[in-house]
């Protein structure tokens, strides 16, 4: 039974560190890349990640609460996360750098 509570405990930081990151970044991105993105608002997703890390360190791991919390993350992650990417509502965090070949017009096309 030991080993199943360390597997317990171990996926309990798992979900409160996706409820961590997701709560970090919502809060680093821009509220109009939201309305851009049509994903609720900004605040909207900062209660929820909230909440869902509050409940997920407070409640057993056999409790419904924090699967709701851990889907509420991976919701952010995998669909709200890129769409405000897509329409550049970051300050630099998590946006692709150019190549090293870029110039300040565009890539380097070697003269073609």
């Amino acid at each position: 039974m030991l080993g199943f509570a360390g597997f317990l405990g171990i996926l309990k930081i798992i979900l409160m560190a996706l409820a961590a990151f997701g709560l970090f970044d919502a809060a680093f991105r821009r509220e109009d890349a939201f309305r851009a993105a049509d994903k609720q608002n900004k605040v909207f997703w900062l209660i929820i990640l909230g909440i869902a890390l509050v409940v997920s360190y407070l409640f057993s791991l056999l409790s419904i609460l924090p699967i709701a919390g851990a889907v509420a993350s991976i919701v952010y992650i995998v669909d709200v996360r890129p769409a405000l990417q897509q329409v550049g509502g970051g300050r630099g965090w998590g946006r692709r750098r150019g190549s090293s070949s870029d110039g300040p017009y565009g890539p380097y096309n070697g003269g073609r």
